[in-house]
């Protein structure tokens, strides 16, 4: 299975009745009534374009409530802050089948994760790893220059 197929495989398992976080490694085949739904939750995503990703700052949060912004520079580095302390942190972004794959490095830990966007709305979802493994589930909220 293509990469970008199985994310958006466990992201729709994330977002469907299941309500849980599966590895990718651990992805089930969708069975027939499921294939159903996965097409209707396909049609409700959407790829990203470099122009709409670049520049931009984004707000960051995960289910247990941490909450960042990053902004994505053109260069292909992002900067990430906590959204009170100012804490900063680098890594870096690029865009690979209309999805946003950010990694970044805080102490001794990396993140990774493929946001993929959504058709009719500003706020993304990602599931992301922590130093390799099944960590959290994400949503990144687009902000629109003032």
């Amino acid at each position: 299975m293509a990469k970008k197929t199985q994310q958006l495989l466990q992201l729709f398992y994330r977002e469907s009745a299941r309500v849980r976080l599966l590895a990718l490694d651990a992805l089930p085949q969708p069975e027939a009534e499921e294939q159903q739904a996965l097409n209707q939750w396909l049609a409700t995503k959407r790829n990203f374009q470099r122009n709409e990703v670049a520049s931009q700052r984004w707000i960051k949060t995960c289910s247990a409530g941490y909450i960042t912004e990053l902004i994505l520079h053109p260069n292909g580095t992002l900067e990430e802050f906590t959204l009170f302390k100012r804490e900063k942190t680098h890594g870096e972004w690029q865009l690979v089948d209309g999805l946003i794959e950010l990694y970044i490095e805080k102490g001794d830990n990396t993140y990774r994760c493929a946001v993929v966007a959504n058709q009719g709305s500003s706020i993304h979802s990602a599931i992301e790893y922590k130093n390799g493994e099944l960590h959290a589930y994400l949503k990144l909220a687009q902000m629109r220059p003032a």
